[in-house]
């Protein structure tokens, strides 16, 4: 099975999304940079996919906690519901461009998560947090009318989340989609956990740089885990969205960053999520499918024998030709599976 360029030997890793900060020159350049290129113009695009992203979500925002989370929905309320979970240092847009293709039969919301997109930022995250976020999600956004709970899907970070949510809530949802997630590092001790453990450098006191334009911004776009991306018309959208509008260092004027809190890994609590596997992985009593990509770094870690809190018997999907960002690399593949599982799925 053919790995990425990235995870070849000696090359800076990240697992689960974790940030990692790599010299210039350390990753291949259509890793380290695949946007530079275009020097801030967009790839050409194909026609399924600006007929997808022309379908425009409606925008709002739920409070949570006291925190305001936002949230995109498709579809009309009163259609089963699908409530969509993004990776680490990601939006709720990442699904844009797929959630269109669901919402002919299902009312669809994707959220961002606390401390990224348009979400407010917390002094601390959790898992059990995550879940109070969803729940107000799928309520305010009606997930609940169409006569079922709703099923909850989440891509790598995201996918963690709702597995626990899963765990701790099941009450709360129909059935529960993971999309090319792991759990944890390197195995303890291996080359390539000291390579990880070098490499990565805490965000906590490291702000998210300030860029002058839009060009210089998307010059530095690339994924965590580090991978090539698959089509370069999906990098860009998400790149853009990835954005806001903050003041220049030097007050000269306005620039753009990134939209998430650097330092959300090192202040995620994860006290209520070890306590829940303490005793071994935490049971999941409802419907649980997992869709990964055969190239992924995550899914190398579980087939080289590292352990996994997902039960042996999980109904697996997994997409040709892809790494981690599976609606990065193969987006008609994953709208493909997504729509054929929902379709028999949990009978």
């Amino acid at each position: 099975m053919a790995l990425d360029p990235a995870i070849k030997e000696g090359a800076p890793v990240g697992y689960d999304d974790h940030p990692i900060h790599s010299e210039p020159g350390a990753l291949p350049p259509e890793v380290q940079a695949p946007l530079a290129p275009f020097q801030g113009r967009e790839p050409d695009a194909p026609k399924w996919f600006t007929d997808a992203i022309a379908k425009e979500p409606e925008r709002s925002f739920v409070t949570s906690l006291g925190t305001k989370i936002e949230v995109l929905t498709w579809g009309e309320v009163g259609k089963p519901g699908l409530l969509l979970a993004h990776g680490n240092s990601a939006h709720a847009d990442w699904w844009s461009f797929i959630a269109p293709f669901l919402a002919e039969d299902y009312r669809v919301a994707s959220m961002s998560l606390a401390g990224m997109g348009a979400s407010d930022w917390r002094e601390s995250y959790a898992f059990q947090d995550f879940a109070e976020d969803a729940e107000a999600v799928a309520q305010a956004a009606g997930l609940y009318e169409g006569g079922r709970k709703p099923i909850y899907i989440g891509h790598s970070f995201g996918g963690s989340q709702v597995f626990f949510a899963a765990a701790l809530h099941p009450e709360r949802m129909h059935a529960a989609i993971l999309v090319d997630t792991g759990f944890g590092g390197p195995p303890p001790g291996s080359e390539e956990a000291k390579r990880f453990e070098a490499r990565n450098i805490p965000t906590v006191d490291r702000a998210n740089k300030v860029y002058p334009d839009v060009k210089s911004a998307l010059a530095r776009f690339r994924f965590m885990p580090p991978q090539a991306a698959g089509n370069l018309f999906v990098a860009d959208f998400i790149a853009r969205r990835s954005l806001k509008t903050v003041p220049l260092p030097d007050g000269s004027g306005e620039g753009y960053t990134w939209r998430f809190d650097p330092g959300m890994w090192n202040k995620l609590d994860r006290s209520v999520m070890m306590g829940m596997t303490a005793d071994g992985p935490p049971k999941v009593t409802l419907p649980l499918a997992h869709i990964y990509g055969d190239r992924s770094v995550v899914m190398s870690r579980r087939k080289s024998g590292q352990p996994s809190p997902l039960p042996d018997d999980i109904l697996e999907i997994a997409i040709p030709d892809s790494a981690h960002h599976i609606m990065v690399d193969q987006p008609l593949a994953l709208i493909a599976a997504l729509r054929a599982l929902l379709s028999v799925w949990p009978s």
